[in-house]
């Protein structure tokens, strides 16, 4: 074997003291800025606020979230308290105080707001306008960036569960080894969705099949879903209670 050149030993050995004796500093990596959202589920039977956060990361230009926290408003919902306004405030402020404490404060002014409602809320507004404005004067007096109410359809509501267990089911993706996102291939599960006085099946419409007219169209992580929700009418927890109770009492 041939030796190496005594000047490239040299140079190799000095070049080896140099970078040991130069102090280094790391390079600084900024994190990713977490943000927040607040949403107000305002069912029929009862509230719950959940708060999720994300980063600027998103897969296929949807954003990737995950629940960090909820609290179960205390009571009934909210479209129970006709007899008593006032009540809405008092049980809805201990989780907006909560929430003050689990987001920075310099975010709350940056953290959007959103009260989901469903038809419980829009019989409520139509019958009793004071308790609705009231409880939308609450949600606007808080620190967050309330972006407003929106009354959920039966479709649009049944929409929004399908996506969430299918999301938590990793479905739409997954991470792979090296932490990026890709599709993760799985079918769509369906899910049944049981209410005080309904249930509800939802599931993808399949390619090649027609849409029902009733469906609702999504474009998530790149793909499109057409989600068909089959509603079932007296089929719900309040109905399954009172038949029980019926049988009990005979």
């Amino acid at each position: 074997r041939e030796l190496l050149p005594p000047w490239l030993v040299i140079v190799a050995g000095l070049t080896g003291i140099v970078l040991l004796c130069v102090s280094t500093k790391d390079v600084p990596i900024t994190p990713l800025r977490t943000k927040y959202g607040i949403v107000l589920d305002a069912g029929p039977s009862r509230t719950i606020l959940f708060i999720y956060q994300w980063t600027t990361t998103k897969a296929n230009k949807t954003g990737v979230i995950r629940e960090c926290s909820s609290c179960p408003v205390q009571g009934l919902g909210v479209s129970n308290y006709s007899d008593s306004p006032q009540k809405v405030r008092k049980s809805l402020e201990p989780c907006l105080n909560w929430a003050q404490k689990e987001i920075p404060a310099e975010q709350h002014s940056q953290t959007p707001l959103y009260l989901g409602a469903t038809s419980s809320m829009r019989q409520l507004n139509l019958t009793h306008p004071t308790l609705s404005d009231g409880l939308l004067a609450v949600l606007k007096s808080s620190p967050f960036d309330f972006h407003g109410a929106q009354i959920l359809s039966s479709p649009e509501k049944d929409a929004f569960h399908w996506v969430a267990v299918n999301y938590v089911l990793e479905n739409f993706f997954k991470y792979d080894w090296r932490g990026q996102l890709v599709p993760s291939g799985k079918g769509m599960a369906g899910v049944l969705s049981v209410g005080g006085t309904s249930a509800q099946l939802t599931s993808k419409v399949e390619e090649g099949n027609q849409a029902p007219k009733e469906g609702v169209s999504l474009q998530l992580y790149g793909q499109t879903h057409n989600v068909y929700t089959h509603h079932c009418p007296c089929h719900g927890v309040d109905q399954l209670r009172s038949r029980l109770l019926s049988v009990l009492i005979q």
